[in-house]
């Protein structure tokens, strides 16, 4: 399963939902202050994407303003400025643009197509074709295995917030709300229509700024299928930290697991060992806090830090039995379960025999053998 970056959306909008007006001067929407703290977020982050469209239509520089922070990511060793990432598919760019001519490092996704263009119509920056059509999970696959992205900051336009929001690869929402209205139909707006995931997204934050609002939200709709959803990597995070609560054991795995209904709504938790029950696994435990034959489990996720167990000597039914039971049919995991105490264990084939849809994370797996490193010592 591919790794992405962290996938951080930041816009600015009216009271009426629109990006800019249709006049030839840029809209500002943000504050004095907001500027400053979209720089700040920006000097935090490893790269910084926009469309092809906001290129043409802001020819933005898109940089890090602030010295100290540039003084400071050369001091964490990173580079002055963030990567800055533009997607075309079409290839049709500006060479004379700013985007190109300040700032650090600059990529381009394109198709075939328009790498074709691009070798004919340069641009300073390094080209890379995604295939026929351009592909987000591609795209993000690329720029945290190869250029080694972890945090990507989205700032637009409406179109790239739009896909990413409905494929579900959006990790964060940053949203400033400005205290006026456009009412122009012809208007750029941030949201397009579509199918989006379902379920409410989860408020992180609020935060006044002068006259503008900011307002931070997290996805929480699980994935479908075995495509994985920003929300899935926040679900497994939490299933990774419970598992840190765990009383250590010499003779049993420290884990966490969470279940999560299909719009989003947490279901229950759990964690081995947790309460009184010496001998309770994650799974279990999480499971026995749900009413037997609860409608919402059909299309729930179980995200468990180790995959679930198929063997133990401890209860008659392991937790790979127990999710076969409850009728949950997706399992998230971070980790696959080393021969420690059980030689051959394989929770993730016996699920999948049974028509169930297993991911395994990789990127979190360090996560989950932490609370268990005394086991390997």
């Amino acid at each position: 399963m591919p790794s992405y970056p962290y996938v951080l959306l930041s816009a600015a909008v009216s009271l009426d939902g629109y990006l800019d007006d249709t006049t030839l001067e840029r809209l500002l929407l943000s504050s004095v202050a907001d500027f400053d703290r979209v720089d700040e977020v920006r000097a935090s982050v490893d790269a910084i994407l926009i469309g092809a469209g906001t290129i043409r239509a802001d020819n933005p520089r898109l940089l890090v303003n602030s010295a100290e922070r540039r003084a400071a990511r050369v001091a964490r060793g990173k580079s002055e400025y963030p990567l800055k990432v533009t997607v075309s598919a079409s290839g049709e760019l500006d060479p004379a643009a700013n985007f190109w001519h300040t700032g650090g490092d600059k990529i381009v996704y394109t198709t075939e197509k328009g790498a074709e263009r691009l070798r004919r119509e340069p641009v300073a920056a390094d080209v890379v074709a995604l295939g026929e059509e351009l592909d987000w999970r591609g795209l993000l696959a690329h720029l945290r295995e190869v250029r080694g992205v972890e945090r990507l900051m989205v700032e637009g336009g409406g179109t790239v917030h739009t896909q990413l929001l409905q494929q579900g690869l959006a990790d964060e929402l940053q949203l400033v709300l400005a205290p006026l209205f456009v009412g122009d139909s012809g208007a750029p707006r941030l949201f397009g229509p579509g199918a989006y995931q379902g379920g409410r997204l989860r408020l992180l934050e609020t935060r006044r700024i002068e006259d503008v609002v900011l307002m931070r939200y997290e996805p929480t709709a699980p994935g479908a299928g075995a495509l994985p959803a920003a929300a899935d990597r926040h679900w497994l995070a939490l299933a990774c930290e419970l598992a840190a609560q765990c009383p250590p054991s010499a003779t049993a795995f420290s884990v966490g697991a969470v279940v999560v209904a299909a719009d989003g709504t947490e279901l229950a938790r759990g964690y081995s060992r947790e309460g009184d029950d010496p001998v309770v696994h994650a799974e279990e435990a999480a499971l026995a806090k749900i009413a037997p034959g609860d409608p919402r489990l059909a299309s729930a996720t179980v995200y468990s830090s180790l995959e679930p167990c198929t063997r133990r000597s401890s209860r008659p039914v392991p937790c790979a039995r127990l999710i076969l039971e409850a009728g949950v049919r997706r399992v998230v995991t971070a980790w696959r379960e080393p021969d420690t105490f059980v030689t051959g264990a394989d929770g993730s084939g016996m699920l999948a025999a049974h028509g169930v849809e297993v991911l395994v994370l990789p990127e979190y797996e360090q996560r989950a053998k932490a609370p268990n490193a005394h086991l390997s010592s």
